[in-house]
């Protein structure tokens, strides 16, 4: 293959990288949606794309597969290319994440809680990984290392928002009527697990810029 041919794939590898990033994003932004709105269609739509991301992850995954056993690419091109498959991974664990925001859609029946603004947290998640993925795409070195610092943010706002549940649990499950009280605790039972994806999303974030600086500087102080 010649050698123009050979970079066009390594430059179509990056692309592709970010235009699945751009499908997971959005899948995670119509989840989110869903959950705040209650909208069950959305849900749905969310839970059914999966299987796109899957299909998008399989091809770029055989992608880096073929660039290595056909071209066996060494030094800057190999880490580029192990790189875009580790973040491609991570995105697709996002996808994963995603769905789960449209299943817990379908199985919430009330709102508790009202103070706990999960679209902040998951706004937050998005931006991280929408900044991890522009790092990798720009080579961007000091955006790896702010989105590692912008984690322990994230960690704090999870915390923040789980205790405060926990309180408000206190408070609610003096009602009587054993259906409400079961109401509540399956309530807090899927408010908790949100915060607890939403927390993983940025963890994922972190993992697309701890390869992307590995990629640009073979550092891998980030990787954990």
């Amino acid at each position: 293959m010649p050698r123009k041919d050979y970079q066009d794939r390594l430059d179509d590898l990056r692309e592709d990288v970010v235009d699945m990033s751009d499908l997971v994003l959005e899948r995670l932004s119509m989840g989110l949606e869903s959950l705040e709105t209650k909208d069950e269609e959305l849900a749905w739509e969310v839970i059914d794309g999966d299987a796109e991301v899957n299909e998008v992850y399989l091809d770029i995954e055989q992608e880096c597969v073929d660039l290595i056993a056909l071209q066996q690419p060494v030094a800057g091109d190999l880490r580029l290319i192990a790189a875009s498959f580790k973040i491609i991974t991570d995105l697709e664990r996002i996808a994963d994440l995603a769905t789960n925001l449209g299943d817990y859609t379908l199985d919430a029946r009330r709102t508790y809680f009202s103070e706990v603004d999960i679209q902040e947290v998951g706004e937050f998640a998005s931006e991280m990984v929408r900044d991890a993925i522009h790092a990798y795409e720009t080579e961007n070195v000091d955006l790896c290392y702010e989105i590692d610092t912008r984690d322990n943010h994230l960690d704090a706002i999870c915390e923040d928002a789980s205790e405060r549940i926990m309180r408000d649990l206190i408070s609610e499950i003096d009602v009587e009527d054993e259906e409400e009280i079961e109401m509540v605790l399956q309530e807090t039972s899927r408010l908790l697990l949100t915060i607890r994806d939403l927390e993983r999303v940025g963890d994922h974030a972190v993992n697309i810029a701890a390869r992307t600086l590995y990629m640009i500087e073979s550092d891998d102080e980030l990787i954990w």
